[in-house]
C-alpha cells in the first residue's frame, strides 16, 4: 500500500462539521424552486378516440399515458377486457371450483362415526340425563361410555345373527303348549 493511498484519521470535530455542513445543504437544495419545465417535458396526453368507439381492435396504448386521467384510463380497461375475446376459459378451469364448501357427509356414514354418534347421543338426551352425564367424574364418564358401546355392540351382534329355528342344536324351541281344540290359536308359552 502506497503512502499517497492512506487516509489521516478523521477527528471527531472535522466529522461533525462535515455532517452539518452537509445537513445544511440539503436543507437548501430542498427550499430551492423546480426547475422550469423544457417543452420536451411538458408533453400533452395524447389525442383520445371515444370510449364508444373503442373495440377489440382499437388501440388502447393513448390511455396508459401518464398524462390521461385515472377514470377514463379504467374506463377504456373495462371496455376493453369486457370484449367476449377474453371471456374463454383457458383449460386449467378445474381450478376454479371453490373447495372450501364441502359435501355434506351422508346420514349412513356419520351414523357409523363414533364421534357423531356421541354427538347425536348428546342431542337426544334430555335435560335430566344432560345434568347426570356433567355431574360424573371423569373416570364414570369413561366406564359408562364403555358400558354403552358393549350395549350398542352387543344389540348390533343380535341383530346380525340369524333368526333362531325349531332345527337349531344351539337353540332349544321355545316351550309351549298346544291345545288340539284351538287350531289356529297362537301358541301359549309356559
Amino acid at each position: 500500500m502506497a503512502e499517497s493511498e492512506h487516509k489521516p484519521a478523521e477527528t471527531p470535530e472535522e466529522f461533525l462539521s462535515r455532517w452539518s455542513r452537509r445537513k445544511r445543504d440539503a436543507r437548501e437544495e430542498a427550499l430551492k424552486p423546480p426547475a422550469p419545465v423544457t417543452p420536451a417535458t411538458a408533453e400533452e396526453a395524447p389525442k383520445l378516440p371515444p370510449l364508444e368507439e373503442l373495440g377489440i381492435d382499437s388501440d388502447y396504448r393513448g390511455f396508459l399515458h401518464p398524462k390521461v386521467d385515472e377514470t377514463l384510463r379504467r374506463a377504456a380497461l373495462k371496455k376493453m377486457f369486457s370484449d367476449p375475446h377474453f371471456n374463454v376459459m383457458d383449460g386449467l378451469d378445474v381450478y376454479i371450483d371453490d373447495y372450501s364448501i364441502s359435501d355434506p357427509l351422508p346420514a349412513s356414514m356419520l351414523a357409523e362415526l363414533k364421534q357423531a354418534q356421541k354427538i347425536l347421543g348428546w342431542a337426544k338426551e334430555s335435560d335430566e340425563e344432560a345434568q347426570k352425564r356433567r355431574a360424573m367424574t371423569p373416570q364414570q364418564e369413561v366406564e359408562a361410555e364403555a358400558a354403552a358401546e358393549a350395549a350398542a355392540l352387543a344389540a348390533q351382534e343380535a341383530e346380525a345373527l340369524p333368526p333362531a329355528t325349531a332345527e337349531d342344536p344351539a337353540k332349544p324351541a321355545p316351550l309351549t303348549q298346544k291345545t288340539d281344540d284351538e287350531p289356529g290359536a297362537p301358541p301359549q308359552t309356559a
